[in-house]
């Protein structure tokens, strides 16, 4: 390995798809301590792994379509960051729930019904501007989650999330540079970002709450204060500051109908699990 191999984020020398040097859990007990219900530990892990595998695969769909190659990596990288991270939430998850499942089980073999994501992360790529905004919107929402998450009772939990936030800073910072400079560019690019946030607004509601994580420590009122915060600080930088766009995270934390983490989805989830499932379904007798 040559120094070309790795890039150097702050005082943490990295792999290029965002991967430590080091294993995360080296020399973390993995035994669900005292006092931790399990079962909540799980539906955590798991959901916030759907989260994260759901929103992989629709940035790999930007694989020879990006605008530039050099976005069409940053998109892949991104999304390799994100699949790194559901395939340890989903390990915590098999353990905790006392299955023994393994991360291809939960990412291959269940159907559409059993997954817990938002239904955000499935919605359907459209344009570029749609997708950063999503980006932007679901890094700084599961960034505030995950820093919150560092000091879970769980420590397998806590250095995920540890080491989540390290990925998720950078892809805030990408999906920020970019809603600003397409908010500040042309009246073309202007348009279409305030025509992705439109598009998303309605989807907000969900991230105002997250309830198995708010039983591992997460404040989700403090979770939404802190994700419409960031979300004006980026808005005003590219004079799209709007109140409306996201003024859902204003509205009281309660149970969202039809959520995403109550296994309630778009149509849109079906064919994305048809095509990520579709070769492990075929072969399952295989490990991947």
């Amino acid at each position: 390995m040559t120094d070309e191999d790795v890039y150097v984020d702050g005082d943490s020398a990295r792999w290029a798809f965002g991967t430590g040097f080091t294993d995360p859990l080296h020399g973390v007990d993995l035994a669900v301590p005292d006092g931790v219900d399990a079962e909540d530990l799980a539906a955590c892990c798991a959901a916030l792994g759907d989260d994260a595998l759901v929103s992989a695969q629709r940035l790999a769909e930007w694989c020879t379509r990006a605008p530039e190659l050099e976005e069409e990596l940053a998109l892949a990288n991104i999304g390799l960051d994100l699949l790194g991270q559901a395939r340890l939430l989903y390990a915590r998850a098999g353990r905790a729930d006392g299955t023994g499942r393994g991360e291809d089980a939960y990412a291959y073999f269940r159907d559409p019904e059993d997954f817990r994501n938002v239904r955000l992360a499935e919605l359907p790529g459209g344009d570029f501007a749609f997708t950063v905004a999503r980006l932007l919107v679901l890094s700084v929402w599961r960034l505030a989650v995950c820093e919150a998450l560092t000091a879970a009772p769980d420590p397998v939990l806590a250095a995920i999330a540890a080491k989540s936030v390290k990925e998720l800073a950078y892809h805030r910072r990408y999906a920020a540079e970019w809603t600003v400079r397409l908010g500040d560019g042309t009246a073309e690019s202007a348009s279409r970002v305030r025509a992705a946030l439109d598009a998303l607004a309605p989807w907000l509601d969900e991230l105002r709450t997250d309830r198995a994580a708010a039983r591992l420590g997460v404040d989700p009122v403090d979770v939404a204060a802190r994700t419409r915060l960031e979300l004006f600080h980026v808005l005003a930088d590219a004079g799209l500051n709007r109140p409306d766009d996201v003024s859902r995270l204003d509205a009281p934390v309660s149970a969202v109908p039809g959520s995403g983490r109550d296994g309630e989805h778009t149509p849109h989830l079906a064919p994305l699990l048809a095509e990520l499932q579709s070769v492990a379904r075929a072969h399952p007798d295989a490990s991947w």
